[in-house]
């Protein structure tokens, strides 16, 4: 079997393969994008974008496998989920490597990102119980009900940059191990860990055409949506691009699950464990260099927390800058030189529009890395809610810090804002708390966990604006999304039974 990715001779630059009905394949596309590392601009290697015949052929394929897949034992299944977690525990340190060069994060972070997703692996070799029906005997004389639930078909999954790791192991595991096929599109900037991953999947035994990788753009994510033969597809990305997704698939027919933009808050009341809060702002804030869809992007002091600003500024101040890999670092850079342009135009936006400026990372340096999309960590202070810092997911190390007088009041800011991904509050009161989790219009609520991305057996359940669907993408209902559920009701005579005639009525007896 060929690898994920190949040098190619003549250009001397390696290429992404796809990978259709078992096998990695070079792609006869004309459009090709480099993959580069963002502390160094080296190219890593190039990704296709991959023709209109290419994306058709995966489908088929995974089409053509659903006709056996579909028939796998449970066991079966079970036992593959089993290797492939125990194959991505033992390549983890490798494949943070990979991810860290072409996204960014730090190695430690890159290592999380691959162990988030390994817990999803984890929970779908649990699929004995999470697919089970029910059955209840004896709903009318001699009459028993149950339900099946069985899988969709072809499902298609459409990921981000954010996160080349987490977030196709949230999608294609689970669709699988409930017995459909999958076509996987990472994101173009940053393909070559998902890519290892999916070599890992195929050496823990999925069968050809159970899992595809096709590559590309709009063009590639418009055929997922609408072909004939897929019936799911599940998005994470930004608002714009998901919104696209759910309205395209859905007037194709397909369930569409899309997880979108977010601007997170956490709200800090004045009797909050100070020490560790201002760590826990901190590290939500500017990790991953605020390129997480659960960051913290918001902080709403109440009260007395305002006076903690100056010790939120120097804690901000001692995170180290430098390239994912070195040892130490706290933030690397973020992605593209694009994204780098997009958050300096954010922060001046910002500026003009009259916010404070209270840690500027715009000059930050890094000895070694000149040219590497680096921006330090930002703080804004003295933020309206009618600003663009406040109103746009900046997706950079950037920090806007608002200050109401109560706790209500901050309920009130927080539901006022279209997203509902995520949110945080940090108290010491049990009353608080309790208030705060009842009345907010969030689908992620921390208390005193600023990122409150909840373990797979439980749902990711984002709202409002950062959502589109009912279903989240793992826990129990990623099970309802990839599943569809047939109810059977069924009545067996024996030769003692005596016929009691022809029913015209509805009701059985």
């Amino acid at each position: 079997m060929m690898n994920a990715v190949t040098q190619a001779s003549k250009a001397g630059v390696a290429t992404v393969k796809l990978l259709i009905d078992g096998e990695f394949v070079e792609s006869h596309t004309t459009e090709w994008r480099d993959i580069v590392n963002p502390a160094t601009q080296d190219v890593l290697a190039r990704v296709p974008f991959a023709t209109t015949a290419e994306v058709d052929a995966a489908i088929r394929a995974a089409h053509a496998a659903f006709a056996t897949w579909k028939h796998t034992p449970i066991g079966a299944r079970m036992r593959i989920m089993l290797k492939y977690q125990a194959l991505i525990r033992e390549h983890m340190p490798r494949i943070a490597k990979i991810l860290t060069a072409e996204q960014g994060k730090t190695l430690p972070d890159a290592e999380g990102d691959i162990f988030r997703g390994l817990e999803v692996v984890e929970h779908a070799a649990s699929i004995g119980t999470l697919q089970q029906g029910e059955f209840s005997e004896n709903v009318a004389g001699g009459v028993d009900t149950y339900t099946l639930r069985q899988p969709l078909g072809v499902c298609a999954g459409i990921t981000p940059f954010n996160f080349p790791a987490m977030i196709p192991l949230w999608m294609f595991p689970m669709a699988i191990v409930c017995g459909n096929t999958f076509v996987l599109k990472p994101s173009e900037q940053d393909p070559m860990s998902t890519m290892a991953l999916v070599e890992l999947a195929l050496e823990a035994g999925v069968p050809k055409g159970v899992l595809n990788v096709v590559h590309g753009g709009k063009e590639v994510v418009d055929a997922l949506c609408s072909h004939e033969l897929v019936k799911a597809v599940s998005f994470v990305g930004s608002t714009a691009v998901g919104t696209h997704v759910y309205r395209l698939g859905s007037e194709h027919g397909k369930r569409v699950q899309s997880m979108m933009g977010a601007k997170n808050h956490a709200v800090v009341l004045p009797d909050a464990n100070r020490e560790q809060t201002l760590n826990a702002l901190a590290g939500a804030g500017f990790g991953a260099a605020g390129q997480r869809c659960m960051a913290t992007s918001v902080v709403v002091l109440v009260g007395a927390s305002q006076q903690w600003l100056p010790e939120l500024v120097e804690k901000a101040k001692t995170l180290k800058v430098n390239a994912g890999h070195e040892a130490g670092t706290d933030i690397g850079p973020v992605v593209s030189r694009a994204a780098k342009q997009r958050v300096l135009g954010l922060i001046e936006s910002g500026v003009k529009a009259g916010a404070t400026l209270a840690l500027d990372g715009r000059a930050v340096k890094v000895p070694g890395y000149e040219d590497g999309n680096f921006i330090g960590p930002t703080i804004f202070t003295d933020v309206t809610t009618d600003m663009d810092i406040y109103r746009t997911e900046i997706f950079g190390p950037v920090l806007v810090v608002l200050s109401v007088p109560t706790l209500d009041e901050a309920i009130a800011l927080v539901n006022r804002n279209p997203y509902g991904n995520g949110v945080g509050l940090f108290t010491q009161s049990g009353a608080a708390a309790r208030k705060f989790q009842s009345e907010i219009d969030i689908g992620q609520v921390g208390i005193n966990i600023p990122i409150p991305v909840p373990v797979p057996f439980f749902s990711f359940t984002g709202s409002r604006g950062s959502k589109l669907g009912d279903l989240g993408p793992y826990g129990k209902q990623v099970v309802q999304f990839y599943t569809q559920t047939k109810t059977v009701t069924a009545r067996w005579f024996d030769d003692a039974t005596v016929n009691d005639g022809v029913n015209t009525t509805i009701s059985l007896r």
